[in-house]
């Protein structure tokens, strides 16, 4: 019989699981959500950013003791990219010839989806049934963190985050193939569907700023870092006016959120983030720090977010009242109101 485990003896955390996610960003910079199921295994009846496991078909992952398990690579953007169209149905597709976007009508998109949801084909497969020089368009995603899951978590991520700008109106027509649909239809190609209540029971573009907005009154829940990167592309995408903006402005403000995301130290393409709690508020919330990488990567060059930390109220597995701060002022206030 092998030896039970001996008094004191520490738990090993879980090994985080591998995965991707992309903030997608509309003809008009709004993001695209997903709302998880209540029966979800992981960020239950929250907003999520599309994404999800990377699986066989994506292509080779490191073993869990290679540090290049936490790097970006081919396998989590083709994840990426096949978990956007199974959980919403919008297709991130490229003729490899031409360069140009993939147009596949909804019915037939659909019709793929559900197919590839009950394993009958591959997204790849299904890809290359539309169009036999059909490819994921993975050059067009931009690294946006990475996210380890903390170790008193029972199931555990190691998640590479993605941006990826679908085109503005007036570059529509250069992007995309001869077959787009008529006039009046274009706006097919980027309306997100739920999966039929698999893990999303909704699936909707709106400004980062809106979707902020939302938590902060209770109406959704978003988890620290949907609520971060929301935060983060909101300063770009959302400054005023915001309905009226120019194609012009929409484009400058696209091309400002682009330089933030490869500025920093590291840049916020390359920053690992695990989330460790500081202290707890006076009105009882706890700060997250945002600067380590998490344990599996300890001694590596990987480094976090050192000036911004996450406050948030964790109740019976749901995330409240969350914002975000810049720690020395944080920290300062914190102290100040513990000497009144």
């Amino acid at each position: 019989m092998p030896r039970a485990k001996e008094d004191g003896q520490k738990k090993q955390p879980a090994v985080p699981r591998p995965s991707s996610s992309v903030l997608l960003v509309s003809s008009k910079n709004e993001i695209l959500l997903l709302h998880r199921v209540q029966t979800s295994s992981s960020f239950a009846s929250a907003h999520v950013f599309p994404g999800g496991n990377l699986s066989s078909q994506d292509g080779p992952c490191p073993p869990p003791e290679d540090l290049a398990r936490h790097d970006d690579s081919p396998s989590y953007r083709h994840a990426a990219i096949r978990e956007l169209f199974e959980e919403s149905g919008i297709l991130l597709a490229v003729d490899r010839t031409s360069g140009k976007m993939l147009a596949v009508d909804e019915p037939t998109r659909e019709a793929g989806r559900r197919l590839i949801h009950q394993n009958k084909v591959t997204f790849d497969e299904w890809l290359k049934q539309q169009n036999a020089n059909a490819e994921p368009d993975l050059d067009q995603l931009i690294p946006f963190t990475r996210w380890v899951t903390p170790t008193n978590v029972p199931k555990r991520y190691t998640t590479q985050m993605y941006l990826y700008f679908l085109p503005l109106p007036v570059n529509v027509d250069k992007k995309l193939l001869a077959e787009l649909p008529a006039e009046g239809e274009r706006d097919e190609l980027e309306i997100p569907t739920s999966d039929g209540g698999i893990e999303v029971t909704e699936a909707q573009f709106l400004p980062a700023s809106e979707w902020i907005s939302l938590a902060q009154k209770a109406e959704i829940i978003l988890f620290p870092p949907q609520f971060l990167l929301l935060h983060l592309v909101s300063g770009f995408l959302d400054k005023e006016p915001r309905v009226d903006a120019s194609l012009e402005d929409m484009e400058n403000r696209r091309q400002a959120l682009v330089e933030f995301v490869h500025s920093g130290s590291p840049p916020w393409t390359q920053k690992c983030i695990s989330p460790k709690m500081m202290q707890m508020t006076s009105d009882g919330r706890a700060v997250l720090a945002l600067d380590e990488p998490g344990p599996e990567l300890k001694g590596s060059d990987k480094r976090g977010e050192s000036d911004r930390v996450v406050l948030v109220r964790f109740k019976k597995g749901s995330a409240r009242e969350v914002a975000i701060g810049w720690k020395k002022e944080i920290l300062q206030e914190e102290r100040e109101k513990s000497h009144l």
